[in-house]
């Protein structure tokens, strides 16, 4: 115990009226020494009385992981429609239902509610996470309050008070040991590594780390064994857990799909917006009627609107969802598909990802590094007769079933304490009695006087230079990334009737047995796979990078650069996104540290993925582009994940990523076809309202024109993607978009002049038949030219999908022959003339020609379409 502590009399202590001292006092109890912690908390030994644990509740609230307070559910829902798109997509709706086309309102009305809607339901999932993590918090616990100990609620607990514990409990608060005695704890919810953590009195300075942190224990971790005095240091949201879930509640930064919609929203309503005025000022300019410039100017600007996007993005995403859904892989967020096509690197958590979480035994070796039957057989015997508390060394040790301990039979054992760091067995075959020592190696290497190797069955002399070898042997284990355990043992007389700690002398040395948390098979082949796609890999993990470096090793990662959590601790955010891509391995790293990572990543430009399925990674899951984690993962991991692989099998990944970069691809088809189609039939009309004398066409025809193209594209989620567009990730470039549009959309703009030149000239064409005219025209390049603009291949040798040709066609024929239908005179049409038709096919094939030309010339000229 701590002998320059004195315990306080609660009388006395009864008798202070000093107040109690703020949280911000002891941030940084586990780099103090433990005497300086005692006194900042003014606290005691013996405990807090209950008129001061009152005073710091005030101060310092209740121990309780704190909600957030909700938006409303209306206030929740409108604040969706801040997206440029969606506002954009509202006006062009509102519009429609000024010049009475009833049927584009309901359809864009239908469409962006079902959008916002899908957003709106997701929004709720980091609260759902964050109720899991306070299911994890004890309900009780045993206080020492008033010199007496009373079983309190947590949520009662100030830093202060001391509280007992002992094997099954959840530590209920973050601080620092002030009794130990054979405690064990199990911290996977912090830092998700299956060994459990020795912890012990440390009257100096402890450690951040939590798995090097031997005299501090922190909230929701499980005591596994023996039992422990806690000085309670920190208390509710100011804990480790309570940081992970307040960063839970906090807004994740956009997603890569989130900023390229938003993006590509604003850069529409700036095109739309400088149109409108064009139009507006020419034929202010020209002196037409106010009303009818205002309505034609609207109905341009709604022209330029994708107003399927929604349903073309929901689909796509659906389907998408639907063929990961057949290879065992749920898609909770929709839009994390397009996210995972985009992404450029992944971080991932190494335990129950890439590994197995399940250790297993991988080497049994005697003093000179050879196999050994022996050393298993000990260490099997020592396991199998040991009481209590098994570890997961003595399970994966007994998974080897195909020994047995027949004949054997146990006499009596010495327990597993921390001071001796051994457990010993004594037990007898009949033929001869044996204790089996299995513990620390470098401590049964001291109280051992011989060793075996699997060549001599006799034991030789343990000398220093024997000695020297065992010990590089097991110095060489430790930075192969083994757990190790040393085995010895001793024969003793038939009659010897009991163990003692005497008892653990004179041992031979058998060997060490070496234990590793394995890979998954696929692992390594996953991640090749991935860098083959440019998905690059960085490791993010809670353990040393010893283990880390091992698991590269085996699975085949080129470790690049190493950066630990003490080091990242030290960085600044602007020196660490300076160092985040140039190392791979992240050890040692806490959970809001994985958060910064991610967060370094994404200001570097990089769309980040995170696969991890542990409390401690749910706050990175929450700040990735695209958050991936496992069936088996802990139930906070699953509500914070958008993806959930429920096979085992990580050849998933890349599936989801070719899965991903196939739906963005047919996302950006229809925005490439739309605006560059759309573009340039607002740039004829824009035109010819400068000479004409009257409007090109009727906003109702624009907009009745803009529908029955959005029809014909319905099918392109069903499209099929180019192989070449699959091999490299895929992103929102508004630059590239912008040029595409401005490049192929005049291109249509010249054939629509060359129609108006024909209508006026050849046709002596008066306002309706030029209206019919170009509408049919326009309607008929711009549907067609879909199959030149989907692929960057020839268009005979990239074929298109049957459902996407039948519908262009069909659109094309409706638009045809809807000037001979009762409907004519409703939209303003009149029948066409015959050699009309014969002009429209030249216009056609030569359009389509001279844009495959350009296409080429265009993806030649830019390369780097839309890719990172």
């Amino acid at each position: 115990m701590l002998r320059h502590l004195k315990a306080k009399s609660p009388q006395v202590h009864a008798m202070r009226v000093k107040s109690p001292p703020r949280l911000e006092r002891t941030r940084d109890f586990t780099s103090q020494s433990l005497a300086c912690v005692v006194s900042d908390l003014d606290a005691s030994t013996a405990g807090l009385t209950q008129l001061d644990a009152e005073r710091r509740r005030g101060v310092h609230g209740p121990n309780l992981l704190q909600r957030k307070a909700r938006r409303t559910a209306l206030v929740a829902f409108l604040s969706r429609f801040q997206n440029p798109l969606v506002l954009l997509l509202v006006t062009a709706g509102t519009v429609s239902a000024v010049v009475h086309e009833e049927a584009s309102f309901v359809i864009i009305g239908v469409l962006v509610l079902a959008s916002v809607t899908l957003d709106f339901i997701q929004e709720y999932r980091a609260d759902r996470a964050a109720e899991r993590l306070r299911a994890s918090i004890a309900d009780t616990a045993r206080v020492v309050r008033d010199g007496r100990v009373a079983e309190l609620p947590v949520a009662d607990l100030v830093p202060g008070d001391v509280v007992l514990l002992a094997a099954g409990d959840r530590v209920p608060a973050d601080g620092r040991l002030l009794e130990a005695r054979d405690c064990f704890v199990n911290q996977a919810l912090l830092t998700g590594e299956p060994y459990p953590v020795e912890k012990s009195v440390v009257e100096g300075p402890t450690g951040t780390d939590p798995e090097a942190a031997r005299g501090a224990v922190f909230m929701g971790t499980a005591v596994l064994s023996g039992t422990a005095r806690l000085l309670v240091c920190r208390t509710g949201k100011a804990t480790r857990l309570g940081q992970i879930a307040e960063s839970l509640h906090r807004k994740p930064p956009p997603t890569a799909f989130e900023q390229g919609t938003r993006q590509f929203g604003l850069l529409l309503m700036r095109i739309t917006f400088l149109l409108v005025l064009f139009v507006l000022f020419v034929n202010t300019f020209f002196g037409r009627p106010w009303l009818e410039t205002f309505l034609f100017a609207i109905a341009l600007a709604v022209g330029l609107t994708p107003e399927l996007l929604p349903m073309v993005v929901s689909v796509t995403l659906a389907r998408g969802a639907l063929r990961m859904a057949e290879k065992q892989v749920i898609v909770k967020r929709l839009a994390a598909i397009h996210d995972l096509g985009s992404m450029d690197v992944l971080c991932t958590d190494k335990t129950g990802t890439l590994t197995e979480a399940r250790i297993r035994l991988e080497k049994h070796l005697d003093a000179e590094g050879r196999d050994s039957a022996l050393v298993l057989e000990l260490a099997y015997l020592n396991s199998y007769f040991e009481t209590g508390l098994r570890s997961p060394l003595d399970q994966a040790i007994l998974d080897h079933r195909e020994l047995s301990v027949d004949g054997w039979r146990k006499i009596d054992e010495v327990p597993f304490d921390f001071e001796r760091r051994r457990v010993s067995v004594l037990v007898d075959d009949g033929v001869r009695r044996r204790v089996v020592v299995k513990g620390a190696p470098e401590d049964l290497l001291t109280l051992s006087v011989g060793y075996l190797n699997s060549d001599q069955p006799a034991p030789r002399p343990l000398d220093a230079a024997a000695r020297e070898r065992i010990t590089r042997l097991f110095a060489a284990l430790s930075d192969a990334g083994y757990r190790v355990l040393g085995v010895a043992f001793r024969d003793v007389a038939p009659n010897h009737g009991q163990a003692a700690v005497a008892d653990e002398s004179a041992l031979i040395f058998a060997g060490f047995a070496a234990f590793l948390d394995p890979p998954k098979p696929e692992a390594g082949e996953t991640l090749a796979e991935l860098a083959r796609l440019g998905v690059e890999v960085k490791l993010v993990t809670g353990d040393n990078d010893r283990v880390t470096r091992h698991l590269c090793r085996q699975l085949g990662i080129p470790v690049r650069g190493v950066l630990n959590g003490a080091e990242l601790a030290a960085l600044d955010d602007h020196a660490l996104a300076a160092r985040v891509d140039k190392a791979n391995l992240f050890c040692r790293v806490t959970p809001p540290q994985k958060s910064r990572i991610i967060l370094a990543l994404k200001q570097r430009g990089r769309v980040v993925g995170f696969l991890g399925d542990g409390i401690n990674d749910a706050p990175p899951l929450h700040s990735a582009d695209v958050s991936l984690s496992v069936d088996s993962a802990v139930d906070v991991a699953k509500e914070a994940a958008d993806l959930i692989l429920l096979d085992r099998d990580l050849r998933v990944l890349r599936d989801g990523v070719l899965e991903g970069r196939r739906t963005f691809g047919n996302i950006m088809k229809y925005i490439l076809m739309g605006t560059s189609s759309n573009f340039g039939n607002m740039v004829s009309m824009a035109g010819a309202s400068l000479w004409l004398p009257f409007l090109p066409m009727l906003p109702t025809q624009i907009l009745l024109n803009n529908f029955l193209y959005d029809t014909s594209e319905v099918p392109i989620p069903l499209d099929r993607v180019d192989e070449e567009f699959l091999i490299r990730p895929r992103r929102w470039d508004m630059g590239f978009i912008f040029r595409f549009m401005v490049v192929l959309g005049p291109v249509s703009s010249l054939f629509d002049f060359l129609t108006f030149y024909l209508m006026l000239t050849v046709f002596r064409a008066h306002e309706a038949l030029f209206h019919t005219g170009w509408f049919v025209e326009s309607l008929a390049t711009q549907v067609l030219v879909i199959f030149v603009i989907r692929t960057r291949r020839n268009p005979f040798r990239s074929r298109a999908h049957p459902g996407l040709l039948a519908t262009a066609v069909a659109v094309v024929a409706v638009a045809a022959g809807l000037p001979f239908t009762p409907l004519a005179p409703y939209f303003g049409f009149e029948p066409l003339p015959a050699a009309f038709f014969a002009m429209l096919m030249g216009i056609v094939v030569v359009y389509l020609f001279l844009v495959e030309l350009i296409k080429r010339w265009f993806f030649h000229r830019f390369m780097t379409f839309a890719s990172s």
